[in-house]
C-alpha cells in the first residue's frame, strides 16, 4: 500500500513536471466539465434518490432505520462517484493514453512498444474504455441489484468499495499495458497476480477521486502513477494473450 501511495505522489509530481504539464490540461478541462454536470444532477435529485430507497425498507426492519440510513447515503454516494469516474474516463481516454505514453517516455527513457501517434493512440483508446465499459457494467449493475435488496444491502458499501478499487485499478493500470501491447484479457490476468498492489493501488485512487475539486488534478498524476506502478510490478509477468 505504501509503494502505491509512493506511485501517486512520484506520478502527480510527474504529470506537473516542466514538459509534461501541457498534456494535463485537456483531461482537467474534461473532468471539471464533467464534475459540474454530474453536481448539477446529483444537486437535483439526491433527495428524491434517498427517500425512494428508504421507501422499499420493509416495515419489520424500520426499526434499524437509524441504520440504514447512513448506509444508503453511503451507497448512493460511491454510486455517484463510480459513474463519475466512469464518464470521465470514456471522454478522457485518449488524452490519458497519450499522457502515459510521453510519462513511460519520460520516466524511463524508452517510449511504449506500441508508439501510434497521437490520433491512432486516440482512436484505440476509445475503442478500449468501451470494453473495459462492457466488463464493468453488468458487475456494476448486480451490486446495484444487490443495494435495493433488503438485508443484503447492509453489505453494499464493502461490496461497492472493493469494487471501485478493482475499477481504478483497471481503468489506470490498463493505460500503460495498452501502450506496451497487452491485451484487456491479459491485463485483467496481471492485475489478478498481484491482487493486493492492484487493489491498493485502486482504493488510493478511489479516494482520490473522492476529493472535490482536487480529483480533478489529481487524477493525471494517478495516469503517471500507473506508469510507475506498470514497471514496477507487471511488466515483468510473461502473459499468454498479446494483441
Amino acid at each position: 500500500m505504501l509503494d502505491a501511495i509512493t506511485a501517486l505522489v512520484q506520478g502527480t509530481r510527474l504529470a506537473y513536471s516542466p514538459g509534461l504539464r501541457r498534456y494535463v490540461f485537456a483531461p482537467i478541462v474534461v473532468n471539471l466539465l464533467v464534475y459540474a454536470a454530474m453536481l448539477r444532477v446529483v444537486l437535483a435529485n439526491f433527495g428524491g434518490w434517498l427517500e425512494g430507497w428508504m421507501a422499499l425498507v420493509p416495515a419489520w426492519l424500520a426499526w434499524l432505520e437509524w441504520l440504514i440510513w447512513p448506509l444508503f447515503v453511503i451507497s448512493l454516494v460511491v454510486i455517484v462517484f463510480f459513474t463519475f469516474t466512469v464518464l470521465t474516463h470514456l471522454i478522457a481516454a485518449p488524452f490519458y493514453g497519450f499522457l502515459a505514453a510521453r510519462v513511460e517516455l519520460v520516466a524511463t527513457g524508452r517510449p511504449p512498444l506500441d508508439d501510434r501517434g497521437f490520433m491512432k493512440t486516440a482512436v484505440d483508446a476509445l475503442g478500449r474504455e468501451l470494453v473495459k465499459l462492457v466488463y464493468i457494467a453488468p458487475r456494476a449493475l448486480l451490486l446495484l441489484v444487490v443495494s435495493w435488496i433488503p438485508g443484503l444491502n447492509l453489505a453494499a458499501p464493502l461490496l461497492w468499495g472493493l469494487f471501485s478499487a478493482w475499477v481504478m485499478a483497471i481503468a489506470y493500470l490498463d493505460y500503460p499495458m495498452d501502450n506496451n501491447k497487452v491485451s484487456f484479457a491479459d491485463m485483467r490476468r496481471r492485475l489478478r497476480a498481484r491482487w493486493w498492489q492492484s487493489l491498493s493501488f485502486g482504493g488510493c485512487v478511489t479516494l482520490v477521486t473522492w476529493i472535490p475539486l482536487a480529483n480533478l488534478f489529481l487524477l493525471p498524476g494517478a495516469v503517471a502513477g500507473a506508469v510507475l506502478m506498470w514497471e514496477r510490478h507487471y511488466q515483468g509477468l510473461v502473459g499468454p494473450v498479446q494483441r
